[in-house]
C-alpha cells in the first residue's frame, strides 16, 4: 500500500524544488469515476462503422473551427502589451525607470492568469537520450598528449610563438582529443569524406531547399545584412584603443609573435592573429576595415551556435527565432562593428554553452571535450572571457542541485574534469605566460576589481550589489554611458525585443516552476554569471554596466527573447488553431521582427553612428590629406601633426595615411627639428593652436595655411604647407 503524501512533503518540495516535483493533491470534490461498463458475453457486436479519417487536431494546419473573439487569446495579448508598456516606461530614462514597476507587475499577473487558462505554449526541451556509452580513454594517445603539454609549457617561455613550439602545442591538443574521444557503437572514427560520399551532402542540400531550410538561411541572411551593411562607413572613425590593436597586428606583419602582447597593459593575442590574417587575405591591410571583417564575421558565425542552443532549450523554432532577434540586433552589432575584442567574448560563449548544455543533458563525453575545447580558445580572446570558467562551475552545481541519477551524477563529474583538461590544453601558452609574468597578466582585470590602481570607493560588499543591480537593469533600463559601444544610458535592447526579454524571463519561471529541468534554472543564472566582469567593476563603478564586458550575457538574453517569442506565437496559432491561427501568429510574428528591425537598423546606422562621428576625431580626413600630399610632391615621411592636449590620436592619422610604423605627432616646442627635412613639407594643426601656428610661421616665413573645412562640424584643422626655401 502506498502511503499518502502528507502537508510537509508538499511544503518541503516546494521550498526545495530540485529535490523533484510536489506530491499531488488529490481533488476530494471531484466526483469518484464510474466503473466502465463490461461487455455482456454474447451480446452482439455493434455495426462496423467505415473507416474514416482522424479528426485533425487544433494545432493542425488542416483544423478549422468557427472564430469567434472569445477564441483569441486575449490575456496572453494583455500580457505582451503590458511588457510592451513597461518596457516604454524603464527605456524613457534611468531615473524614470521606476514608473515602469507598476505595469510589470500587472503584466506578470496577466502572464501567470494566461499561462494557468493554457495560453502559452511551453517550448518543449529537444529529446535527450543518455549516452551510456563506457569512458574509453587511450594511454598512449593521452600519454603523447601529456607530454607535447609538457614541451608546449616549457618552450613558450619566451613569450613568443614559433615553429617548435606551436607544432607542439597543437600536437598537444591533437592528441588529447585522440585520447579521450568516445567513438560509436562500431568503434569507428568519423570519416568526412566517407560521410560526404555516402549522401550527407545531398540532406544539406535537400534540408536547403526545404520550406524550414529557406526560411532559416533567410534569416542568416538578413543577419548577414545587418551585421555587414556599410561596414566600412558605420563607425567611421578609430579610437586610441585602435591604434594600439593595429600597432600589435603591425608588429604580427614584421615577424613579431607575441603570446600575450604586454601594450595597453596587456591583451591576449587572438584578435592579432585573425587581424593579420584578414589583412593579407582580403588585402585590407592594417586597417579599420580590418578590424571590422574578423569581429563582425565571429560575430555573424556565432550565430550558428545561437540557432543550436536555442533547439537544444526549446526547439527548432526558439533556435531560428535566437537567430532572427540576435542577428538583428543593436547591442552585438554595435560591439562588433567597433573592431575590438569585445565580440570574442560572446562568439565563444556560445559553442561553449551549447557543448555544455548538451553535454549536461545527454551525458555526452564527447560535448563536454569540445566544450573545453571552446573554452580554451575563448581565453586566449576577450580578457573578460575569464568568467566563463566561473560560469560552467555554476552550471556543474545546479546540474547536481537537481539529483541526477547515480550514473548522470558519475558522468558529469567525469566530463566535467574531461572539459577543464581540456580546455586547460589549449590554454598552455597563455599559461606558461601567466605564470612568468602574473602582474602583467592579471593587471588588466585586477585593477578594476581591486585597489592596485585607484582605492575602492566604498565598501566592496555594497559596490558589489550596487554593479549587480545596474548591470541587471542593463536589458531594459541602461547600458551604461560608454559611447564606443552603445547609445548612453539607453538600455542594450530596443522596446521590442526588451519586451519579449521580460517575457521570457516569466516564461523560463513558469517551465521551471512546471518541469524543473536545471536548463532554466541555469539559463536565468547566466546572464548575471556572464555579467560578472562588467559587475566586478568595483574599483570603477561607474563603468558599470559595461555593454562590451557584458556582452557575453547577450548570449543568454537572447535565447531567453526568443523562449518567449516563440511560446506566445505558438500560443496563438494553438488556441485559434488550423490555418486561421498559423496566419494570425505569423502575421504578429512579423509584425514584431519588423518593428524591432526598423528600430535596430535606427539605432545603429543612424543614433549610433551620430554620436559616434561627434564624439570621435577625424582621423580619417586628416590621413587622407597626408595621402594625397603624399601621391603628389611631398613623401609620408615629410608630413607631421602638431600635438595639442586632448586632440586627435597622431598614430591614428598616421594609420590612416597608410604609413602605420610612424607616430606624426610633434610639439611646438621642437618643430625646429624639421628644419633639416627635405622640401616640401606638411604640417597639420589644430585651428586655435596659437603657439603652433606662430612657431611655424617663425620657421617657415615662406609657408601658406589654410583651413581645411572637415564632413563634420567643429571638427575643422589647418594644413600648413612648405613647398619652397626661404
Amino acid at each position: 500500500m502506498t502511503e499518502e503524501p502528507s502537508v510537509l512533503d508538499y511544503v518541503k518540495a516546494k521550498l526545495m524544488p530540485w529535490r523533484g516535483p510536489a506530491p499531488a493533491i488529490p481533488d476530494e470534490s471531484a466526483p469518484p469515476a464510474k466503473p466502465s461498463a463490461k461487455k455482456k458475453a454474447g451480446a452482439p457486436k455493434a455495426p462496423a462503422k467505415a473507416a474514416s479519417r482522424p479528426k485533425p487536431a487544433a494545432e493542425s494546419p488542416e483544423y478549422e473551427k468557427e472564430l469567434s473573439l472569445a477564441d483569441f487569446p486575449w490575456r496572453s495579448a494583455g500580457a505582451l502589451l503590458l511588457f510592451l508598456f513597461a518596457q516604454v516606461m524603464f527605456g524613457r530614462s534611468p531615473d524614470a525607470a521606476l514608473s515602469g514597476l507598476p505595469f510589470l507587475a500587472a503584466a506578470v499577473a496577466v502572464f501567470v492568469l494566461a499561462a494557468r487558462n493554457g495560453e502559452w505554449r511551453i517550448p518543449a526541451f529537444e529529446a535527450a537520450e543518455d549516452d551510456e556509452r563506457p569512458l574509453m580513454v587511450r594511454r598512449v594517445p593521452l600519454t603523447l598528449a601529456l607530454i607535447f603539454f609538457a614541451l608546449t609549457l616549457w618552450f613558450t617561455g619566451g613569450n613568443t610563438f614559433n615553429l617548435v613550439n606551436v607544432s607542439f602545442w597543437f600536437a598537444s591538443i591533437a592528441f588529447s582529443i585522440i585520447a579521450l574521444w568516445q567513438l560509436d557503437e562500431e568503434g569507428v572514427w568519423p570519416n568526412p569524406v566517407v560521410s560526404l560520399r555516402e549522401g550527407w551532402g545531398q540532406k544539406v542540400l535537400d534540408f536547403l531547399r526545404s520550406r524550414w531550410g529557406i526560411l532559416l538561411v533567410s534569416a542568416f541572411v538578413l543577419a548577414f545584412f545587418f551585421r555587414f551593411w556599410q561596414l566600412g562607413a558605420v563607425p567611421p572613425e578609430m579610437q586610441s584603443d585602435h591604434a594600439e590593436k593595429l600597432l600589435d597586428v603591425y608588429d604580427v606583419l614584421n615577424g613579431q609573435h607575441s603570446i600575450f602582447f604586454p601594450r595597453n597593459t596587456g591583451r591576449e593575442p587572438l584578435q592579432f592573429y585573425l587581424t593579420a590574417f584578414v589583412a593579407q587575405v582580403f588585402g585590407t591591410g592594417v586597417s579599420f576595415l580590418s578590424l571590422k571583417i574578423g569581429t563582425a564575421l565571429f560575430g555573424f558565425l556565432s550565430l550558428i551556435y545561437m540557432y543550436l542552443l536555442g533547439k537544444e532549450v526549446g526547439g527548432r523554432w526558439v533556435g531560428f527565432l535566437a537567430v532572427l532577434l540576435a542577428g538583428i540586433a543593436y547591442w552585438p552589432n554595435v560591439i562588433a562593428r567597433a573592431a575590438l575584442r569585445f565580440m570574442l567574448y560572446p562568439a565563444f560563449v556560445a559553442p561553449t554553452l551549447y557543448h555544455m548544455i548538451r553535454a549536461f543533458r545527454r551525458t555526452r563525453l564527447n560535448d563536454f571535450l569540445l566544450a573545453g575545447l571552446f573554452m580554451g580558445v575563448g581565453l586566449h580572446g576577450y580578457t573578460p572571457f575569464r568568467a566563463v570558467p566561473v560560469v560552467v562551475i555554476g552550471a556543474l552545481l545546479i546540474y547536481l542541485l537537481h539529483k541526477p541519477s547515480p550514473e548522470q551524477r558519475r558522468r558529469a563529474l567525469i566530463g566535467f574534469a574531461l572539459m577543464a583538461l581540456v580546455a586547460l590544453v589549449v590554454f598552455a601558452p597563455l599559461l606558461r605566460y601567466a605564470v612568468d609574468n602574473p602582474d602583467m597578466f592579471g593587471f588588466r582585470m585586477l585593477s578594476r576589481v581591486t585597489s592596485i590602481q585607484t582605492e575602492l570607493p566604498g565598501n566592496p560588499i555594497a559596490l558589489f550589489f550596487g554593479n549587480l543591480a545596474r548591470a541587471l537593469a542593463m536589458v531594459n533600463v541602461s547600458g551604461g554611458n560608454i559611447w564606443l559601444v552603445g547609445l548612453p544610458f539607453e538600455p542594450a535592447l530596443e522596446t521590442i525585443s526588451a519586451a519579449l526579454f521580460l517575457l521570457g524571463v516569466a516564461l523560463v519561471i513558469w517551465r521551471y516552476w512546471l518541469q524543473r529541468n536545471w536548463s532554466d534554472l541555469f539559463l536565468l543564472a547566466a546572464v548575471p554569471l556572464l555579467m560578472l566582469p562588467s559587475i566586478m567593476s568595483l574599483a570603477y563603478p561607474d563603468e558599470n554596466p559595461a555593454m562590451n564586458r557584458a556582452g557575453g550575457a547577450l548570449v543568454a538574453v537572447f535565447l531567453i527573447c526568443a523562449l518567449g517569442f516563440d511560446a506566445l506565437l505558438h500560443g496563438i496559432r494553438n488556441c485559434l488553431g488550423g490555418r486561421r491561427g498559423i496566419q494570425v501568429a505569423a502575421g504578429i510574428g512579423g509584425a514584431l521582427v519588423l518593428f524591432s528591425a526598423f528600430a535596430n537598423y535606427g539605432l545603429v546606422f543612424e543614433r549610433y553612428n551620430h554620436q559616434y562621428t561627434q564624439s570621435s576625431w577625424n582621423t580619417s580626413e586628416m590621413g587622407a590629406v597626408i595621402a594625397d600630399f603624399a601621391e603628389g610632391s611631398g613623401s609620408l615621411d615629410q608630413a607631421w601633426v602638431v600635438s595639442f592636449p586632448h586632440w586627435v590620436d597622431t598614430r591614428l592619422v598616421a594609420i590612416n595615411a597608410g604609413n602605420p610604423g610612424r607616430d606624426y605627432g610633434i610639439w611646438p616646442d621642437t618643430l625646429a627639428t624639421t628644419l633639416e627635412a627635405p622640401l616640401p613639407k606638411l604640417f597639420l594643426l589644430r585651428p586655435d593652436d596659437a603657439e603652433g601656428l606662430s612657431t611655424l610661421q617663425t620657421l617657415y616665413p615662406q609657408g601658406s595655411a589654410s583651413l581645411y573645412q572637415s564632413a563634420q562640424a567643429n571638427k575643422d584643422f589647418l594644413v600648413f604647407t612648405v613647398e619652397t626655401a626661404p
